[in-house]
This record gives structure tokens, sequence and C-alpha cells, in this order.
């Protein structure tokens, strides 16, 4: 058993030797997939056997559903038509699924909010009470399965701060802060903070964690340049460039992030019980949200990691939205969901995806892009705000993972047998799609049809 496992962590380091990297003092960067060169442990394209393009997968989630009367598709393909909390899709429809009237039945009749929550990704029963306890969830399945094929397992990001307390339905606030679970009874940490995510990127520490990590691999970036193809030269130079564009965001976060944390000290204060920006987070919820996708896009680019999931916000979050012009806080708008004001927040969140799955549209890959070789899956933990209704959950995916996944489809099952619309036959689905092939997960033990 221990000679199983030494050669097990042998092959993983060799394999991870194979990889790409630009290093200075205190920084490694992990690099795209290149033609000119070996990456990710395969042969250049040169070789007969082609190269097999890594898939990915992220859950998006928001909390409290969607207006109904907006979040509809119908037909296929190009000519497929959206409703208006859709539109940002609009010039990505062909890669997308529309996946109506599933449902998480453990969610189902327990209470709102906290026990329509923590199990999203689970599909395991809720203890109430002080003790925490439901299942791991379907990202942390991949990550423990996959895990070993990139150099971090899993990305766990957050858009909001997690809540501590009871709800009134005696669930812990936990479930409606964490979607990501490592196992029964602990979330895996979130960070929340742009900067502290962008330094465990790119493995960015020690005293010089404050200055720029371009310039400490420039040495390295030209040698590597002067070795590549031309095409391969442009790629490079494209992320490198894009690199620099979010530093320079990154690090005016850093900056209030340390202040933050100064005040909490001088306070005697939790910095994640003071509310934003006071706590270090961006004041301005669209940069913070667009800089963790850039994260995301980054690490899927440079197989940094290979599953990802982000809170964009918890449920009963507090988060407002003035740009929107809504004048409620994100709960409380929630309770007229079918209000113009909530339907655009519900097209907000659906930018978040477009704009992600946008970034990795653009990322050349083999023969298709790194969205082609990935799953994007939003989704809310109810459809109804008003009524707190679960009974149907909102969900998009973007990508084909690799040719295996179909896209530009309406997939309804409403109106089919609880049997049959089970979310957690969609994520047993997924997961056979990434090579993660189980009996059962949560309450389901068959795929979904027509997946």
């Amino acid at each position: 058993m221990r000679d199983s496992k030494f050669n097990s962590l042998q092959a993983r380091h060799h394999h991870l030797s194979r990889r790409v990297f630009l290093r200075g003092v205190g920084v490694t960067m992990s690099l795209p997939w290149l033609e000119s060169i070996p990456a990710w442990g395969e042969s250049p394209l040169k070789s007969d056997a082609p190269t097999a393009m890594p898939k990915r997968f992220a859950a998006l989630f928001w909390g409290n559903g969607v207006n109904g009367n907006h979040w509809w598709a119908k037909g296929s393909g190009a000519s497929m038509e959206l409703g208006k909390s859709l539109q940002p899709m609009e010039s990505l429809k062909t890669k997308m699924n529309f996946i109506d009237g599933l449902f998480n039945r453990s969610a189902v009749g327990v209470g709102i909010h906290p026990g329509q929550t923590g199990n999203l990704l689970s599909g395991m029963p809720l203890t109430k009470g002080a003790v925490l306890h439901g299942g791991i969830s379907m990202d942390q399945v991949l990550a423990n399965h996959i895990g070993q094929d990139s150099i971090q397992p899993s990305m766990v990001l957050g858009c909001e701060q997690p809540i501590t307390g009871y709800h009134e339905t005696n669930f812990s606030m936990a479930y409606s802060s964490h979607i990501s679970w490592q196992s029964a009874d602990s979330p895996v940490p979130m960070e929340v903070y742009p900067s502290l995510a962008f330094d465990s990127l790119f493995e960015n520490r020690g005293t010089r964690r404050t200055q720029s990590i371009l310039d400490r691999v420039k040495e390295d970036a030209s040698s590597l340049g002067r070795k590549i193809s031309g095409q391969d030269k442009a790629k490079l130079d494209e992320y490198l460039t894009s690199v620099r564009e979010v530093e320079k965001r990154v690090d005016r976060m850093r900056v209030d992030q340390a202040k933050a944390e100064k005040n909490a000290q001088g306070k005697d204060r939790p910095v994640a019980f003071m509310k934003r920006p006071d706590n270090g987070l961006p004041e301005d919820i669209r940069e913070h949200m667009r800089l963790m996708c850039d994260i995301t896009a980054m690490a899927f680019q440079t197989d940094k990691t290979r599953v990802v999931s982000l809170l964009l916000c918890r449920d009963l979050s507090g988060l407002f939205y003035p740009f929107l012009d809504v004048r409620n806080s994100h709960h409380s708008a929630s309770h007229d969901d079918l209000s113009d004001g909530f339907e655009r927040i519900a097209r907000y969140y659906c930018s978040q995806l477009a704009y992600l799955a946008g970034k990795l549209d653009a990322m050349r890959e083999g023969n298709g892009t790194v969205l082609d070789n990935s799953c994007l899956m939003l989704l809310s933990n109810m459809w109804s705000g008003n009524r707190h209704d679960s009974t149907r959950l909102p969900i998009l995916t973007a990508g084909g993972l690799g040719g295996t996944l179909e896209t530009g489809r309406v997939l309804s099952y409403v109106g089919k047998s609880d049997e049959n619309r089970k979310v957690c036959s969609l994520y047993l689905s997924l997961m056979d799609r990434m090579g993660v092939k189980l009996p059962r997960f949560g309450d389901a033990d068959t795929r979904l049809a027509g997946v």
C-alpha cells in the first residue's frame, strides 16, 4: 500500500514537472497550452498522437432565484430565442444549454434559505442545530478524483463574506454561505479577497509579494519567447498582457485589504464582520465579480486547476445594486421577484456567466477554445424568491467538455416525474464526462435523460 502511494506521488511529480512555468523570486507562473513545446504532460502537436486537452468544471452560484416571466429559452442552436434575463448569452447561445425543471429533493419542504442552499451541490439532507452535517459537494468529488492532474485540486472563491449564527428555521447560516463542501460536516474555506486569490494563482509569496510578478519573471519570459513559435509568442504576449491588466486592478485591492486588517485590529473585531468597503473588499461589486471571473479564466487557461466554485452572492445576500437602479438589497428585492428591478438583478448574474464564458471562448486551445473544453454551470437555489420555491431550479451551462456535451439546446424537465428531474442526475452526467463515473451521487443513481 505504501509503495502504491509513493508511486502515485512520483507520477504526479513527474507529470507536473513537465508543465511550462515562468519563475522569479517568490513567484511561479503557469502558462497556457503552447503548440510548439511539450506542456501539461503531453507531447507537442507535431507528434502523431493528438494532444488531449484538459476538461474543466466551474459552478457559479447566486441566491434567491429569478423573475420567472423573463427566465426562459426556446428553440435550438443559432435560432434559439432567449428571454430578457438571458440576453447576455445571445452571442454564446450555440455553446450554452438552458436547463429547466430540475430540483433538489433534499431542499424541498425543509425550511427556507439555508436548508435550500447548503446541499445544492450535494443533494444530501442537512442537519439542523449546532452540528453541521450534509454531504460532499460535486465540485469536491471532482477535485478528489482529478485534482492530481493539476497543480491545485480546486479553487473556491466568493464575492460576499460568509455569515454566522442561525436562521429562524434552526439551520446554520453556514449553509447559506457555502456551496462547496469537502466533507459532510466541513465547507471548503472560501477566498473572498481578489488579491489573495491572485497570489494563490501565481504562488506569489514572500517579502516581494507587492511587487509586479511580471517584472520578476521578465528574464524567464524573454528566454522562453526565443524558443517558441511566432504563433505561440503572440499567445504568450497576449496572456502576459492580460495578467498585467488584472495585476494592476488587484494591487488597488491589496492596499484596501491591508488597511482593513489594521482597522480591525484597532477596533478588536474580525474583518469578516465589517461592512464593505471597510472590510477591504471592493466597494463596487461589479469590479469584485469581474476580478474573480478573470482569475477563474486564468486558472483554467493555465491548467492551474480544473475545478472552481464561485459564490457570486450568498443566499440571504445583503448586496446592493445602485447601478441597476434597484433600491433594496438582494434578499429584500427577491420578495418582489416579478418586478422589473429583480429581473435586472437576474440578468446581471447571467452577464457574469456570459463574461467568463466569453473570456474562455477567446482563448484558443488546440482545435477549439478553453470554453469548448470546459463546462460552466450557473445556478440558483430557488425559482421564486417571493414563494421560496425550490421545486424548480434556474440552471444554465456553457461549454462542451471537449465535445462530449452537446450544446445549443433547451432541456426542459417541467412536468416530468420527480425521479426524472433530479439535479443530482445532472451532476452524475457531467461527472461522467469529466471521467468520474460513480454509481450514485446524492439522491440519484441514474443519469439525466437527454443530456
